[in-house]
């Protein structure tokens, strides 16, 4: 799927379509504090959060481009797809469409909401003039989308594989050993089920404090893809009948908005330092707590 990205992302590159695409949005992103500029690394956050946060490199303002990384996770990249489909599919399928549009909505007002507020307090001031010299249209060249495409699998690959697969084995391991080091198959005496039921009062009020849910969720850090898996396994596949629709639909909420997985935290903490990186992972669990709690709440008062 990300070379699939990369690849028409090179094809617009390389078209000078891109470019008009930055020009184009600059009036609109400039209102939230934003250049034209910051809606190529945004769109690539639709696809994976890692190569939108080393896209934003391209941006000239020190300033812009670190509002710009704050903001990228806020767009549901692919990973979180299989999460969305399977509750939406289980909880809701007279609305499937409505509810996966609203879902990318949302996660575009939050980031919206956030740039006001970034706007207003930590990245003071204006972005930077756009001064840009628009290339013409023409067909993409094979040679040249090729290069393009090599130069940002090759970058993603070399950034991202070595953390992915750390995170793996971590996640094995947390899931594979108990509390005493001993190998178990059985998940629920599993160093990460203990670390889950410390946590879970804290999902209690957003209607996930099943500590099975939260044990998916930490998961999830280390790759959103596990996070539908992880639950098919601890309830032996029947999430269907162990959740209600609400906590369904909080679910969804919570994991749009919270943390980016590890390797997306990884590329923040390259580009902006480890207090940035801590600071992402802190700010965006809290924001993603909140929408959640109001989804929760809004949801059981309408349920009875």
């Amino acid at each position: 799927i990300i070379v699939t990205l990369f690849f028409f992302l090179s094809m617009l590159e390389d078209s000078g379509y891109i470019a008009r695409v930055a020009f184009f949005m600059d009036k609109l992103l400039r209102k939230i504090g934003l250049s034209g500029r910051s809606i190529v690394p945004m769109l690539v956050g639709f696809g994976c959060t890692v190569p939108a946060v080393m896209a934003t490199r391209t941006l000239p303002s020190e300033r812009d481009r670190k509002m710009t990384i704050l903001l990228t996770p806020f767009m549901s990249c692919t990973a979180k797809l299989p999460i969305y489909a399977f509750f939406v599919d289980a909880f809701f399928p007279k609305y499937k469409a409505l509810i996966m549009i609203g879902v990318y909505v949302l996660g575009i007002l939050v980031s919206i909401l956030a740039a006001l507020l970034y706007k207003k307090s930590i990245f003071r001031g204006e972005p930077v003039p756009f001064v840009m010299e628009l290339p013409n249209y023409r067909m993409p060249g094979a040679r040249n989308v090729l290069q393009l495409l090599w130069e940002k699998a090759k970058d993603f690959l070399q950034r991202a594989f070595s953390v992915i697969l750390i995170a793996t084995i971590v996640v094995w391991f947390l899931t594979s050993f108990d509390m005493h080091m001993n190998l178990t198959e059985n998940k629920e005496e599993s160093i990460l089920a203990a670390v889950a039921g410390v946590i879970a009062p804290i999902f209690k009020p957003i209607g996930l404090g099943d500590w099975k849910i939260c044990v998916a969720l930490v998961s999830g850090f280390m790759a959103k893809e596990g996070v539908v898996s992880m639950l098919g396994v601890l309830y032996k596949g029947g999430v269907g009948t162990a959740m209600t629709a609400v906590s369904a639909a909080s679910l969804i909420v919570f994991s749009l908005l919270y943390t980016p997985c590890v390797a997306a935290v990884a590329a923040i903490k390259r580009e902006m330092g480890r207090k940035w990186a801590v600071t992402v992972v802190v700010w965006q669990c809290l924001v993603a707590w909140v929408f959640a709690l109001i989804v929760n709440l809004i949801g059981t008062a309408i349920g009875g």
